[in-house]
């Protein structure tokens, strides 16, 4: 336990020793657990259990402290075909009044180190950032699945990945908390000692349907040119939709993908019909106390296959013209959205065009902080900025106005947002990219970039499909070719 954690957490609660509950408050623990596991190896003894979540940070640094899974679900809140539903019922009103009402009557100070104690875990899709801005797709959905979904979870595992400490927390909220943590530490201990290692080796078919091929999506991308000539957007976010039929078991793909692909704003959320399956590098908001801050990416290389080659593609993306063109225009569309909801002059850019290195690709990254302001919360922050600039465009409306009249498909979740909203107001959440649903044995991947009057035509065509090979390759079990769909 790092040493701040133990100052903090002993000032405020019942001093322990090694191994020792600790109390935080009455009907909630707190235990670091001696069991000598990790949370990726945890959760594969619940990743079929309705509800189950884990955001996973498996690539390990300074954006990917912690991994967080969330069991024993108490509260569900949902939004479908426009309509809240709490708990399964239908209910008044709009979801962010509940969910700002709820965490205000139910506020829970966390007095640990740790990024949550207490709260939900989950989505917020792209359809319903459409929604808020009384926009309608024309396009039919593909995937049945909640516009929104928050679950509250009585029960979190957290992992600090600095020193690999194991954190059990339960909050009692459907049974005594003492009880609860004892219940499912014994649970976990009896079932890792029959754990069946995963196989991660076999190989699957696919059977890939783009929704564009390359000369419709030439003719979309022309015209999206012509309205970026015209002025109507400085820069938009262009993305299509694979459907690829496949019986990779979707646990299996998402621990192929951890694997061979670490994020650090990885997610797989099952759910009663549906499977959610990321791997993102993108964070869309984090609020911690009153700081809140965002990451943009803009612009995207594929690794070398040798040094040489490597170091010359990292330094082609950092020189890039277009490429850094597109970022600014992006920062400057989220320093406006942070000014909206931040303490006047507190919104600063601490890192600009930073390439960051992932196991497939380059991206180029920036950084855009400020201080919320006190009157509003984590659901305020969330209303002004979703969704994200990065992967609308800017003026964002237009964008959006364009990007549905260009794209092929509705988007749904791709390019929403996945994470979490503490009880104490703070958040971390996702940019949906990298990422799948799974229905019916069939998995939705959305893939894309962002277009200038720069854009060549043949260059963002197979950026999409460079974006998707490393999910196609987790899918399939061995490496995907993407060269004849080109």
């Amino acid at each position: 336990m790092p040493e701040a954690m133990i100052k903090n957490v002993t000032e405020t609660m019942t001093e322990s020793i090694s191994g020792a509950m600790i109390k935080t408050k009455p009907e909630a623990c707190i235990r670091r657990s001696t069991l000598p596991y990790r949370t990726g190896e945890i959760f594969t003894l619940f990743a079929e259990e309705k509800n189950a979540a884990f955001l996973d940070s498996s690539l390990e640094n300074n954006l990917g402290q912690y991994s967080i899974i969330g069991l024993v679900p108490y509260h569900e809140v949902s939004v479908e075909k426009g309509r809240l539903y709490v708990d399964g019922k239908a209910h008044p009103g709009s979801a962010e009044e509940y969910l700002n009402t709820y965490f205000q009557n139910h506020y829970r100070k966390n007095n640990t180190n740790l990024p949550l104690t207490d709260g939900a875990i989950g989505y917020v899709t792209y359809d319903y950032g459409m929604e808020k801005m009384d926009l309608t797709s024309r396009h039919k959905t593909k995937i049945t699945m909640a516009d929104m979904k928050w679950v509250f979870y009585d029960f979190f595992i957290i992992e600090d990945l600095k020193d690999h400490s194991l954190w059990f927390i339960a909050n009692g909220h459907t049974e005594p908390a003492s009880v609860l943590l004892k219940k499912m530490e014994d649970l976990i201990a009896r079932k890792m000692a029959n754990l069946t290692v995963l196989p991660l080796t076999a190989s699957y078919p696919l059977a890939i349907h783009p929704d564009s091929t390359p000369d419709k999506y030439a003719r979309s991308l022309h015209k999206l040119i012509d309205y970026l000539i015209a002025g109507d957007v400085c820069v938009t976010n262009f993305t299509g939709t694979l459907t690829v039929d496949c019986q990779c078991p979707p646990y299996t793909f998402f621990s192929r993908l951890r694997r061979d692909n670490p994020s650090p704003f990885g997610a797989y959320l099952q759910y009663d019909s549906y499977q959610i399956i990321s791997a993102s590098m993108e964070r869309l908001l984090r609020i911690d106390g009153r700081h809140i801050e965002t990451r943009p990416i803009k612009g995207t290389r594929r690794r070398g296959k040798t040094p040489t080659e490597d170091a010359a593609l990292r330094a082609e993306l950092g020189a890039s013209k277009k490429d850094r063109s597109e970022l600014l225009m992006i920062v400057d569309l989220e320093r406006n959205d942070l000014n909206k909801i931040c303490e006047p002059g507190s919104v600063s850019v601490p890192t600009l065009f930073s390439v960051e290195d992932y196991a497939s690709v380059f991206h180029l990254v920036a950084n855009v902080t400020g201080t919320l302001r006190p009157e509003l919360t984590s659901i305020d922050a969330l209303t002004a900025l979703f969704p994200g600039g990065s992967i609308t465009g800017a003026q964002k409306r237009r964008a959006m106005e364009i990007i549905d009249e260009l794209e092929s498909s509705r988007r749904q979740l791709y390019t929403g947002t996945i994470g979490y909203l503490s009880l104490d107001g703070n958040c971390d959440l996702n940019i949906v990219i990298r990422t799948a649903v799974h229905q019916n044995d069939t998995y939705y991947i959305g893939v894309g970039g962002g277009i200038t009057a720069e854009s060549e035509k043949n260059f963002e065509y197979e950026e999409i499909w460079q974006k998707a090979k490393a999910l196609l390759t987790a899918l399939k079990g061995e490496t995907f070719d993407y060269e004849p769909y080109l």
